[in-house]
Order: structure tokens, then sequence, then C-alpha cells
């Protein structure tokens, strides 16, 4: 019988497309189970973005060694972006592990595998290149994501994503397409790159985010979709308006601006101003009526002085975002931002990283409450016991609310449905069903 093979996914959804297509690989010579207590190899594929992601993977690492050395796995695989960065502090400090992968290193996998079980240990990291051109296994029901790029070449200061994952690197459109096609009927299609706004400027045959979002929109197994990652100046008016005529395209959109202060972006390598920023979620929200604008910013970078922190929480309250994230700074090996003077200490950036949540949930709520009484289509995810669960335009999976409504009718999990919204809390909604 053939060996079963577990996968543990750790990381962003970029990741998450790069474990699918490995299933996919693996299942052509192995047994896929998704219940790692019955699994003969167990295959961890690694995020190495900030230390708390690479403690993450270490931990889960150390765990499955304890159950190799009880005998419970046969082989451990550790795959992703540790061991593309730093696999030679990996080879000796985890010496459980049988096969080191880097992030390009998918197809040559299976055989590794084999070989170890012949010779032992084995290190087949390799330089970043191209995306596998291979089905995918998707882990995902309502919803799959598409990575239309990999790799990074703006180079912001703080960002170890270039030194793992190499330079923007597009995938061809044609690739993409079949990619697309091959994952079956997708209720939401979610495009995901580093930076999916420069998405094309690579290839040289005229390929642009919009054409292919265009040629997306065209498959009839695509009934949404949705983008991440637009960097802010990148966001030319030709995708405005697609968002805004594009039937297909969900009225939202994910801006990475990072902070508001101008000092601070420089010292970041970000391109964007305070004014740029604010005037460019003002257009989106002028061109694109209702549309959900979210963004991440990073909290106590080096040099951050009150009053630039101060400058943050007020373009919070101009700019009204439908929903934000906050990140602490975390000073990363082998950045620039690293070697920067005047490191804000971690109480320091742990208190205004709570006071940027207190500032954005006054925000939400204001926009939430204007959402009384509209109907929305959701997609209904899941019963959650006494009600549905689901998500609107305006909820990205995993990131931001959800929403929560009653009523009964012929449908379930997979169908969308209108809701009317009559309350919220936090940053869900709440509503009832409503019949067309």
């Amino acid at each position: 019988m053939r060996k079963k093979v577990g996968v543990i996914s750790l990381g962003c959804d970029k990741n998450r497309v790069d474990t699918e297509k490995m299933l996919f690989l693996l299942s052509e010579r192995y047994r896929l189970t998704p219940e790692i207590g019955e699994a003969d190899i167990v295959v961890v594929n690694t995020c190495a973005f900030l230390n708390a992601s690479r403690k993450e993977a270490i931990d889960e690492i150390l765990a499955l060694a304890r159950r190799k050395e009880e005998g419970k796995i046969e082989k451990l695989v550790v795959t992703g972006c540790l061991p593309q960065k730093f696999v030679k502090d990996l080879w000796n400090g985890l010496p459980e592990a049988d096969v080191f992968a880097g992030i390009s290193d998918y197809e040559k996998l299976p055989a590794a595998i084999e070989e170890s079980y012949r010779s032992g240990r084995l290190n087949i990291v390799g330089a970043p290149r191209g995306e596998p051109d291979c089905p995918r296994v998707r882990t995902t029901e309502n919803y799959a994501y598409l990575k239309i790029a990999d790799g990074c070449s703006n180079f912001c200061t703080y960002c170890l994503i270039p030194k793992i994952r190499g330079a923007y690197r597009s995938v061809p459109e044609e690739q993409l397409l079949r990619e697309a096609r091959g994952l079956g009927h997708v209720k939401e299609l979610i495009l995901v790159a580093q930076d999916v706004t420069k998405y094309g400027a690579d290839l040289g045959g005229g390929e642009n985010l919009v054409r292919l979002i265009g040629k997306l929109s065209a498959l009839e197994n695509v009934e949404k979709i949705r983008l991440l990652y637009c960097y802010p100046e990148s966001v030319s008016e030709e995708l405005i308006d697609e968002i805004a005529s594009n039937g297909k395209v969900l009225k939202y959109i994910d801006i990475p601006l990072q902070h508001a202060d101008d000092g601070v972006l420089k010292r970041m390598n970000r391109k964007g101003t305070y004014e740029s920023n604010l005037a460019l979620v003002r257009k989106l929200k002028a061109r694109v009526p209702g549309i959900a604008v979210r963004s991440t910013f990073i909290a106590g970078f080096p040099g951050e002085s009150e009053a630039a922190f101060s400058r943050l929480c007020d373009f919070l309250r101009e700019a009204e975002l439908f929903n934000a994230g906050f990140f602490a700074y975390s000073k990363e090996p082998d950045t620039a931002a690293a070697r920067l003077k005047d490191q804000i200490p971690a109480r320091v950036k742990a208190a205004r990283v709570k006071k940027l949540y207190a500032v954005q949930k006054e925000i939400a709520a204001k926009l939430l409450a204007e959402m009384k009484g509209k109907v929305l289509d959701v997609c209904v995810d899941s019963f959650e016991g006494v009600c549905w669960a689901g998500r609107a335009y305006c909820n990205a999976p995993a990131v931001d609310g959800a929403v929560y409504f009653t009523g009964a009718g012929d449908f379930g999990a997979g169908d969308t449905v209108r809701v009317r919204v009559t309350g919220y809390e936090d940053y869900d909604l709440y509503g009832v069903f409503e019949k067309k």
C-alpha cells in the first residue's frame, strides 16, 4: 500500500496556494490524509516573514520531531520560506528533519522523500523561480486563492520577502487561466501576490492586472473576484474603472498602506504620503460607492515619534477605512530597518497597537451602523447552531468580520442569499434572511 502523507500549512494565503500544488504533486505518489495522526510522512510548509511566524514553525516541527522519535512518523519534511532563508541553520539545528525544500522545489519533493528512505537526510533548497504549472488540491470550500505572482521588488526596509522569495515574478496569463479553470466552481476567486497591482510588469507581453481580471471574469466557473494587496501607488484609473464597472469584481480592495506619517513612510521606503494615500481612499469611495477599503499598518517603526503616531491616528479618522489590521514592528534580521536607530520599546509598540485598534473600532461602529436596513448578498459558509454565518462583499475570509443571520429557507452552505442587516457587534453584522 502507498504510504500516507499529511501536510501542515502555516502562514499566508500565498503559502496556501503553494501547499495546494504540493498536495497534488504528492498525491501522484502517496495517499493524502487530513489526519496528521494517521500520516507516515508529515510535511510542514513554513512561513518566515516575522519572528513570531518562525517561532510557530519551529514549535510545530519540534512537536512532530517528538512524534517521530516515538515511532509515530517515518519522515519529517520541512518546506517553504523557513528553509529557503535559513536552511544552513536548520540543517544542524533540526536533525530530526529528513528533507528540506524551498519555495520552488515542490515538483522535486516526492522523489526527494523516496531518496531520503534510501540515502538519509537531504537538502534540495534551490533558487526562487517560476510557479509549478500543475493542478491543485483545494483546501477551501466557498472561495479559492489565485497567486498571480511571487516575490517582490519593492524592497520595503522592514521586509524579508525579497530575501526569501526573490524578485517579483508574474505567472504567465495562460497558466493562471488554466489554473483557475482547474479549480472547479469557485464562488469567490481571490487574487493574491505580494503586490497584485504590479502584475505583468515583468512579462513584456501586454499582460496587466486589468486585462487578467477581464479574462478571469469570462470564466464560467468563477462567480466573483476579490482583490487583495494592491499597493497604493499602482492603483490606476483603469483599475478603479474595472472595479466600478465589472459585475464580477467585488466592491472591495485591500491596500497595504503601512503608515501615514511622511517621515515614517520614507524610512520604510514606501512611495506614498499622507495626502496621496488619503486622496486615493477618497477617490475609491467616490468612484465606487459603498466600496469596502481595507488596509494594514505597522506601529512602532524605528523613529516613530508620538507626533508621527498621532498622525497615523488622524489618518484613520479621516480615511474611515472599512477594516484595518495593526501590527507591532518586528525587527527582522538582514533588513535595513533592523539597523536603524531609535528602535521603539516593545511595551510602547504594544500600547500603540492597542490604541490603533480602539480608534478603528470606533470607525467600524459608525460604518456598520450605516449598513442597518440594507440588503446584502451573503455567501453562506456554515450553520453555527442558532444562526447561519456567511460573508458579504465587505468580508474577506480570515481577516474581516462575518455576517450572522437567522431565517429558514431552501439554502445551505455554499449558496448566496439575501440578508437584511438589523444590527452589528464589533466587526460583525447581524441580520435576517430575506426571500427574493
